[in-house]
């Protein structure tokens, strides 16, 4: 695949500069959206509650999608890391109300902690984007 049919998009993430990451790569028919959490730039949406950073982490990554005109009907992949068992049924309530016309194949993993304790959830989404002319 040519440089020219990889696309890349940032999103300002100061995490993007310092590790040389993008938000989003849209490569072909797939557009990988990296692990994604509840800031946005130094504020941190739902302090304490997986849910609202489940949905503030599921929306930045649905609106990087939008740089490709993609939405969360593209959306055939989703992973969700949390760091409490206990937040399971919160951050599946929140991909429910998201995703649940879609139905994308997902991945629930509880992990030991972020780089900021203070996170609770980071997803990860992969979308399709039909035949694309390269």
């Amino acid at each position: 695949m040519t440089s020219e049919a990889v696309r890349r998009v940032q999103s300002g993430s100061p995490w993007e500069e310092s590790f040389g990451s993008a938000r989003a790569v849209a490569a072909g028919d797939r557009v990988l959206v990296g692990g994604t959490t509840s800031f946005t730039g130094t504020v941190l949406h739902g302090e304490g509650d997986p849910y609202e950073q489940a949905r503030a982490a599921f929306g930045t990554a649905i609106e990087a999608l939008g740089a490709f005109g993609l939405g969360a009907d593209a959306v055939l992949r989703t992973r969700m890391f949390l760091t409490h068992p206990r937040d399971v049924e919160a951050v599946g309530r929140a991909h429910k109300e998201i995703f649940d016309a879609v139905r994308p194949v997902s991945t629930l993993l509880v992990v030991d902690g972020f780089v900021d304790p203070r996170i609770l959830v980071e997803v990860e989404l992969e979308a399709y984007r039909g035949a694309v002319d390269s």
